[in-house]
């Protein structure tokens, strides 16, 4: 435990931690065109976790950019996993790398980029960004 756990810990909310997310949800499909370099862009604007010192809500605008290999991530899955963020107490800056890990895991892309645009919180406002390779 670091400094900053330790210093909020009494102040600590009872939230869904990462190992809540519902990953086996994720479906992968086939991607017809192997060997063409086509971007895939989904921008989800109603992304939401929790802070995991206080409860309160995270909210942002979550971006995936990537270039498929042989599969693609199904969206209604894609949707259903990312809304099992809701009630996750997580680090934004961990929810980037917790999406890409997940989804690179799943349908192996030539490459991938996820950004999560969040809301300022305490007059500071966080872009993150995480990339693969």
């Amino acid at each position: 435990m670091n400094d900053n756990e330790k210093k909020y810990e009494d102040r600590r909310f009872d939230t869904a931690t990462k190992e809540d997310v519902d990953v086996e949800i994720l479906e992968a499909i086939d991607y017809d065109y192997p060997g063409k370099k086509t971007e895939v862009e989904f921008v989800y604007p109603e992304f939401t976790s929790v802070c995991p010192w206080t409860g309160l809500p995270d909210f942002g605008t979550l971006t995936i950019k990537f270039v498929p290999k042989e599969k693609l991530v199904e969206l209604k899955s894609l949707k259903y996993y990312l809304h099992s963020y809701r009630d996750v107490g997580i680090l934004q800056e961990h929810v980037v790398n917790e999406i890409l890990n997940h989804l690179v895991d799943l349908i192996e892309p030539l490459s991938m980029e996820v950004t999560g645009d969040f809301y300022p919180r305490g007059g500071i406002k966080t872009v993150a960004k995480a990339k693969f390779p």
